[in-house]
């Protein structure tokens, strides 16, 4: 084992732990006030119920042998994850560096049902989506499987986590309908400073996101690095440019969105790109991302935090230009199309593909069953109230004396022969 290695991995398994409670502040400050706290907590409730799951089961089907669809149980409740090497580092930290992906990918989603999906069913969904969606995803790429069999790169998570998520956001915004009022009234964000600090903190953590995939303090993470810098500052300019050309003001929610955006197209070709790349990859990615999200705001598709929009599109876009950027002069092991490997995009291209089809259909299953047996959506009366005080007993913000009385409702049985009205809501 080395010393250095095994430092920078404690640092970077911390830093991707800090993105999941920004990603709920860069959420949360996107959502009226009511809905505030839930936002955060989605985010929250992912580092403990996917955490978890993930040190029982997830990390055994996503990181043991198996076969070139699953790995198996050899590793189950952590057995046989100890001090022993992993690599250069100890198997232990290893196991929990790939845990803080599976906790963030899964958070991720919660972008897309905001402000009306409840939260019992959000976290059965949370848990279950950690285990046969992602774990699987991550065996296919990065555990031995058939998609790294085929040669498909992705240094930190384009298909895995990104690409991953945004088309689980897409189904799951689409199987649970739009917000009441939606289309009717704006939807404001109430915090745009909480959406700016939480982008900065995401930046932050995205060194350990990236970097840190190299698994070792080398020359590679040091790319990752530098491009992790680089890709999302050119975002950053060309977002802010089309802000001006489009509407006259540059906008901090566009400005901290082009940041996101360019984080996430940056992490598939992180370590397999020139720096020159990097900034070229990160200017181009502005583009498909910032009209997809004034089309979709157009539309009845109430994708609410526009999680296609930035990281399904923004994964897709970096995961194809990796297969272009890509130079075996940076990387040592793989060219793009630029540099004379044509076959490289194609491979690229089939990976997205997989990651659409089996994420997107495995989302609506899963999304389907547990509707089944609880309803995915608060009733119309809860959501009118807000989701912090009727899924939590608490407000982000105190008015007046504190937070409001919530009595239970006490149901009068009809006088005989009425029938009985159904409550509001139902099953999505």
């Amino acid at each position: 084992m080395n010393g250095a290695d095994t430092a920078w991995m404690l640092i970077s398994t911390a830093l991707v732990l800090l993105m999941t409670p920004a990603l709920g502040f860069f959420y949360g400050g996107l959502v009226r006030s009511k809905n505030a706290l839930n936002t955060l907590m989605m985010s929250v409730a992912a580092l403990g119920f996917v955490g978890v799951t993930w040190a029982l089961l997830g990390y055994s089907l996503a990181f043991t042998t198996g076969n070139a669809i699953l790995g198996d149980l050899s590793r189950f409740g952590l057995r046989g994850v100890g001090l022993e090497a992993q690599g250069t580092i100890p198997h232990v930290l290893f196991m929990a560096y790939q845990g803080t992906f599976a906790i963030i990918t899964a958070a991720l989603i919660s972008g897309a049902v905001v402000e009306r999906m409840a939260f019992g069913p959000y976290l059965a969904f949370l848990t279950l989506w950690s285990v046969f969606i992602y774990a699987p995803m991550a065996h296919w790429v990065w555990g031995g499987g058939f998609l790294a069999r085929m040669g498909a790169l992705d240094f930190a998570g384009g298909t895995v986590v990104h690409v991953n998520a945004g088309i689980a956001a897409l189904v799951a915004a689409l199987v649970l309908g739009p917000r009441k009022d939606y289309g009717r009234q704006a939807f404001i964000p109430h915090n745009v400073a909480f959406t700016v600090l939480g982008a900065g903190l995401l930046w932050f953590g995205w060194f350990g996101f990236n970097a840190g995939s190299a698994l070792a303090a080398n020359a590679s993470a040091a790319l990752a690095f530098t491009n992790t810098m680089l890709a999302p500052a050119a975002t950053l300019v060309v977002w802010t440019l089309l802000d001006l050309q489009r509407t006259g003001k540059a906008t901090a929610v566009g400005a901290a969105t082009g940041i996101v955006v360019g984080l996430v197209a940056i992490t598939p070709a992180a370590g397999f790109v020139s720096p020159l790349g990097s900034i070229v990859l990160g200017g181009l990615c502005a583009l498909p991302s910032y009209y997809a999200l004034i089309w979709r705001a157009r539309t009845r598709v109430d994708d609410s935090l526009d999680v296609t929009a930035a990281h399904g599109l923004g994964g897709t876009v970096g995961a194809l230009l990796t297969g272009v950027l890509a130079s075996k002069a940076w990387n040592g092991s793989a060219d793009g199309l630029l540099f004379g490997n044509p076959k490289q995009l194609l491979i690229q291209a089939a990976a997205v593909g997989v990651a659409l089809v089996f994420s997107g259909g495995g989302t609506f299953l899963l999304l389907k069953l547990i509707g089944m047996v609880v309803p995915l959506r608060v009733r119309a009366r809860e959501e009118g109230m807000g989701l912090d005080v009727t899924q939590h007993g608490e407000e982000a913000y105190a008015r007046d004396e504190g937070a409001i009385l919530v009595l239970p409702e006490v149901v009068t049985p009809a006088p005989a022969g009425v029938p009985q009205l159904e409550p509001e809501g139902g099953r999505a």
